[in-house]
């Protein structure tokens, strides 16, 4: 799915999750709401190893992360299994529930990925003021964040299309979350979402 044509893609999201923190209530540091926005333009633009991080088990992939004899890949596959568990949590939590995957499991997953890479940022002899702890946030407040990257996928998909394909991608994501947004989205077009066997009133 193509989220944005835009030059500006961390510019898009920066504006897009500062809506969703402000909406949920979440107080995050800027530190970490950077590396969000890092993370959502680095997959709206997905390299290899961005799009295959979720492509094999995640316990599999955590083992083999924690298992890394280097220090610097080990905290690398960290980084990209949190990284990968909390996009796909967020914009397609619904899938693990499809499939029967426990979410707090999944979430499970991707708060000891990003704990452990924190633990291995963090010195001696304690945290670090000058250097805000990204990981260790993001580990602590991972529920915090799916919610905001679900709100911004309820966001991103409800902006304006103007075509049927986009409005059948903002219905279709509507059955699946019951977002009040994409309800809205759907009703300035002249659709009230019902959930019911005949799907949408017009």
């Amino acid at each position: 799915m193509t989220i944005v044509a835009s030059g500006s893609v961390a510019g898009f999201f920066r504006e897009i999750i500062e809506e969703a923190l402000k909406s949920q209530g979440v107080d995050a540091d800027d530190g970490t709401t950077s590396y969000v926005v890092s993370l959502l333009a680095d997959y709206a633009r997905p390299d290899e190893q961005t799009g295959a991080a979720l492509e094999r088990p995640l316990t599999l992939l955590l083992d083999e992360a924690l298992h890394t004899p280097s220090t610097s890949e080990r905290f690398q596959r960290l980084r990209t299994l949190g990284d990968g568990v909390l996009y796909t949590t967020g914009f397609f939590g619904e899938h693990f529930e499809a499939r029967g995957v426990d979410q707090n499991y999944v979430v499970g997953i991707g708060v000891t990925a990003y704990h452990t890479a924190s633990s291995m940022l963090t010195p001696a002899g304690g945290d670090d003021l000058r250097h805000p702890d990204v990981f260790k946030e993001l580990a602590g407040r991972f529920d915090s964040w799916v919610r905001v990257l679900s709100e911004v996928a309820d966001a991103t998909i409800a902006r304006p299309t103007g075509d049927s394909r986009g409005l059948l991608r903002c219905y279709e994501r509507w059955l699946k979350t019951g977002s009040t947004r994409l309800a809205e989205e759907l009703s300035q077009h002249g659709l009230v979402p019902m959930r019911a066997t005949k799907g949408v009133v017009q």
